[in-house]
């Protein structure tokens, strides 16, 4: 079944107008709402970097019916996992089969700034993941959790308010080793759209798919989710306008690596012309041609497609998206 969601860009709105735009979307025919995770934002001019868990608090409680989660948090540096699985365990408690845990190995603009530490290597930061994803588990199924791992560590460490089931968690990966690891042992993979489509079918979801196979799980254990990049509005040069707000998600790699200041990251984005912003973007007027690119990432087997629009007019997105392309999403399902 094909699921719809919607991307509150925490970076780009502060968390009263987030949480107003959240609950917009769940009237619009959303089916989730999920969160970045960010303790600063891609640009430091009109940035925003709420905090992602009393702000899940608050949209569960505005809220009826939508699934909601991060996207993506790492709890491995500004957070220890047992501090998670609680918060995460409360959530649940509160708004049971609503909440689900979207985990990363990390940026350094986000973890570096906060904590003043070196960025440690790809290796590490995965390893850390991998360890913490096993002692939130425990945490969330067993008592009296004495943990000793190469990370982290606890002593008799027991929770209190613990959900009826464990809190589903979702993987993000842009390369093969997460992605595998997902497949694994994760109840969802997230990645995003807009790169070069060999990257999944050649990298991403063969991976995923290898994972299911080595820890012996059906190929529909895992919900595969992607983050899409739209621009869709009825005025071209507004949608085309629209995705300079996110200009960094154009930024190569190699021209961001180890950039920690927002203030350097805006100047390297707004050096970027609107042609090479839209890139990353499906940029569209016309809502069938719109859902025909859509439709290329559900015919790679994603059943659970959350929007990222760009604009800072996130109600008439809602509205256009709501009345013009819901209809026909929903129709692929």
């Amino acid at each position: 079944m094909l699921k719809i969601g919607y991307k509150a860009s925490a970076e780009q709105f502060g968390p009263n107008e987030l949480l107003d735009f959240s609950c917009a979307a769940e009237d619009a025919g959303f089916d989730s709402v999920f969160i970045s995770d960010h303790f600063q934002p891609w640009k430091h001019t009109g940035g925003h970097a709420p905090a992602s868990i009393p702000w899940l608090g608050a949209l569960g409680a505005r809220t009826r019916r939508i699934v909601m989660g991060t996207s993506v948090m790492t709890p491995t540096f500004r957070y220890h996992p047992s501090i998670v699985a609680q918060a995460f365990a409360t959530l649940a408690v509160m708004f049971p089969g609503r909440v689900v845990l979207g985990l990363g190995s990390g940026e350094s603009l986000n973890d570096v700034p906060a904590l003043g530490f070196k960025w440690p290597g790809f290796k590490e930061r995965t390893a850390r993941l991998l360890e913490s994803v096993t002692l939130m588990r425990r945490l969330w199924s067993e008592e009296r959790v004495t943990f000793e791992g190469q990370y982290y560590k606890t002593e008799k460490a027991t929770l209190y308010d613990r959900p009826s089931t464990r809190v589903p968690i979702y993987l993000a990966a842009s390369g093969p080793t997460v992605a595998k690891m997902a497949g694994e042992l994760a109840e969802g993979y997230i990645c995003t759209s807009g790169k070069a489509r060999e990257l999944y079918t050649e990298t991403l979801l063969p991976n995923v798919a290898a994972g299911l196979q080595a820890a012996g799980r059906a190929p529909d254990a895992i919900e595969r989710m992607i983050e899409m990049k739209v621009s869709f509005d009825t005025d071209r040069e507004r949608a085309l306008q629209n995705t300079k707000e996110w200009a960094a998600l154009a930024l190569s790699p190699e021209e961001k690596m180890s950039v920690e200041d927002p203030v350097e990251m805006e100047k390297l984005a707004d050096a970027l012309p609107v042609e090479r912003t839209a890139k990353r973007w499906i940029v569209s007027t016309d809502p069938d041609e719109h859902v025909a690119k859509i439709k290329e990432y559900f015919d790679l087997g994603f059943r659970h497609l959350v929007f990222h629009a760009p604009g800072r007019d996130q109600k008439r997105f809602l509205n256009l998206y709501g009345e013009q392309v819901l209809p026909r999403l929903r129709a692929l399902g």
